[in-house]
């Protein structure tokens, strides 16, 4: 398998340039932020229609699918995992889940000043009112359709033990399930469609009243380019050793424990002694070429607002009303 064809997880797409490609990475800079913080203290109202904002947007990218297709199985497949496991947790919180009532059958001195009288054969409470009275019929009318409360919404046993979904539950799954989709997919597309270059770029031109401070503007852009550009050797790396051990044909089903652990140990060892050699040539290379320091005064990207730009930049306040009035 070729990891950098079926898995470019961070990896920058330079052809075809669509039209992500071409936004000002200090727009889709703030629309990622606006995606990833949005989410925050959220209804799952919100964080289902972020997900499903996603999956449009890729859409109407019009990226090539083999290139998104892959990434997209493996962050909805982790989701779906999380989402499955919280869900048959105790309450997503590993508490034990107690009986709930609904809030107004729970109906006390501090609401109405009537006392409540249990039911007989409900198990609830009742207000204490007179037959016939306004108050009690429009209460048996409201029992009439509403349909009963369920904290547990399904319980099924399997191998011997018993799973159970509650409401809690439910929430909870679908919270960090829309948050890892949410967290993990706009990174990745957002690194998908801007090159690592502009990002840096755009981090810098967003920085620079920081150098007021005497903030070091040059050396932090000058380390994320290079850690950005460093991300594809590592998944090269990676690639290699997996066609080595392929084309040795190490069967590890084979090998005992102390074996395998020792070959392992090999191959780690050997991924390191690469990535430091490629460190050392990008370094050698760098100096070759006079960059001495974070003082050398690089463009790699002129950053420039477009009509596209300004219109998404206009929608950004928009969406953020959305989300204040969906709370």
């Amino acid at each position: 398998m070729d990891i950098l064809r079926n898995a470019p997880l961070g990896i920058y797409l330079e052809e075809p340039r669509t039209w992500l490609h071409r936004l000002d990475p200090r727009v889709k800079l703030a629309w990622l932020l606006s995606f990833l913080l949005s989410p925050i203290l959220a209804g799952n109202g919100w964080r289902l229609a972020v997900v499903v904002a996603l999956l449009l947007l890729t859409v109407a990218a019009r990226l090539p699918r083999r290139v998104w297709s892959g990434q997209l199985s493996l962050v909805l497949a982790l989701s779906l995992l999380t989402f499955g496991i919280t869900s048959l947790a105790p309450d997503g919180l590993g508490v034990f889940p107690q009986p709930q009532r609904q809030d107004m059958q729970v109906v006390g001195y501090g609401l109405t000043g009537i006392p409540a009288v249990p039911v007989s054969g409900a198990g609830h409470f009742d207000l204490a009112v007179e037959q016939g009275s306004p108050d009690r019929a429009w209460r048996e009318q409201t029992r009439a359709w509403q349909p009963p409360y369920r904290y547990r919404l399904v319980q099924f046993s399997l191998l011997g033990r018993t799973f159970q979904v509650s409401r809690r539950s439910l929430s909870v799954a679908l919270r960090l399930g829309t948050l890892i989709f949410t967290l993990l997919y706009a990174t990745h597309l957002f690194l998908l469609t801007t090159a690592p270059e502009e990002i840096a770029e755009g981090i810098g031109q967003l920085l620079q009243p920081l150098r007021r401070w005497s903030w070091p503007i040059a050396e932090v852009i000058l380390t994320l380019t290079l850690a950005l550009r460093f991300l594809p050797l590592v998944m090269e790396e990676v690639q290699n050793l997996t066609r080595a051990v392929r084309t040795r044909d190490v069967r590890w089903g084979s090998l005992s424990f102390r074996g395998g652990m020792q070959t392992l140990l090999a191959l780690v060892e050997r991924f390191f002694e690469n990535l430091l050699l490629r460190a050392e040539q990008t370094a050698m290379a760098m100096q070759a070429r006079g960059l001495i320091g974070p003082d050398h005064p690089l463009r790699w990207h002129r950053l420039q607002l477009r009509r596209l730009d300004r219109g998404l930049l206009a929608l950004l306040p928009l969406f953020w009303l959305l989300r204040t009035l969906s709370h």
